[in-house]
């Protein structure tokens, strides 16, 4: 278990993480999410130790990490699959991570083999593409066996059979009583791989829940009706009490109602129902709801009208 009480890291005036306080607890996968600059990267540093707090606390498994000792076999971690000596081969640097944490060398081949890459386990970091460096950052957060594992945007730079790969690895590693925690902007992703979140803006607490409650408590639920019978259907919602609303197209929608409850009625008047689907929000539009106002980065999507721009990396500039 990871826990933070308070947690606190300032810039000087800036304040990168306020007083956090959240459990991140066994057996389910939890989601770290937060927008650009809310203090994710620095949370995640802070409980490897690698940032001093300010103020507050965050303890593994009852312990600081600088007081576990070969940390590897309590908690491993992808943050930055890049931080790899270029020079030495995937095999020779997880081995290094290995003898300095006391785990057996045979270990590293299990790891190569579980993340795919014991076929390039002799080639240089420097040669691999940035889907095979997150490959080998997973091999060293899996060296140690750990109970804790932590992945910041494990993601990245894999192709549809390594997302896919990634995904179930995590779900089995929970479904083992591991605590896994891990952070991505892809919210498609994290829809179908969290059962908890964590979500931050700002560098506060936003939400602490399951990813089922943040979807509801954070978007619009409605039911969607399409019938040949509109006039008839929207009489008979309206003589029950039901409250519909027409959105063009021949569609109706009715906030918070039961598609049971509507369905009855329907059938009880002989109406056709041609579409009778309960609607809610994704986890990106919840997401986009609740953070709103802690986003520190805004892009715009074009430029003023009739300016000549350049597009450099998804910021527009005029020319001259």
């Amino acid at each position: 278990m990871i826990e933070l009480d308070g947690l606190t890291k300032r810039y000087g005036e800036k304040v990168a993480v306020n007083n956090l306080t959240f459990a991140v607890r066994p057996g389910i996968v939890t989601g770290f999410l937060g927008p650009n600059g809310a203090g994710k990267s620095t949370t995640m540093r802070m409980i490897l130790g690698l940032d001093r707090p300010t103020a507050g606390d965050v303890r593994i498994d009852g312990t600081h990490y600088d007081g576990l000792r070969d940390p590897l076999t309590y908690i491993g971690a992808l943050l930055d699959a890049k931080a790899v000596h270029g020079g030495r081969n995937a095999f020779n640097h997880l081995l290094c991570l290995a003898q300095s944490n006391g785990i057996p060398r045979a270990r590293v081949d299990e790891v190569l083999d579980t993340v795919g890459l014991t076929s390039v386990a002799r080639k240089k970091a420097k040669g691999f593409s940035l889907g095979m460096g997150q490959r080998l950052g997973i091999a060293g957060a899996l060296l140690g066996d750990p109970r804790i594992l932590m992945f910041d945007e494990p993601v990245n730079g894999l192709d549809p059979e390594g997302i896919h790969w990634i995904r179930n690895l995590m779900k089995s590693l929970a479904a083992q009583g591991r605590t896994v925690f891990v952070s991505s902007h892809l919210m498609s992703e994290m829809a179908l791989t969290a059962d908890h979140l964590v979500v931050i803006g700002q560098g506060r607490l936003l939400a602490d829940t399951s990813m089922a409650d943040f979807i509801q408590q954070n978007s619009r639920s409605y039911v969607r009706i399409r019938t040949p019978q509109r006039e008839r259907l929207l009489d008979v919602l309206r003589g029950a009490g039901v409250v519909a609303v027409e959105t063009g197209g021949g569609t109706l929608e009715v906030d918070g109602g039961k598609p049971e409850h509507i369905g009855e009625l329907a059938a009880r008047h002989q109406i056709v129902l041609h579409e009778l689907s309960p609607q809610q929000a994704s986890l990106e539009e919840a997401f986009m709801r609740l953070t709103a106002e802690s986003v520190e980065y805004h892009a715009h999507d074009t430029a003023p009208p009739g300016a000549p721009v350049q597009d450099w990396g998804g910021d527009w500039k005029r020319e001259g």
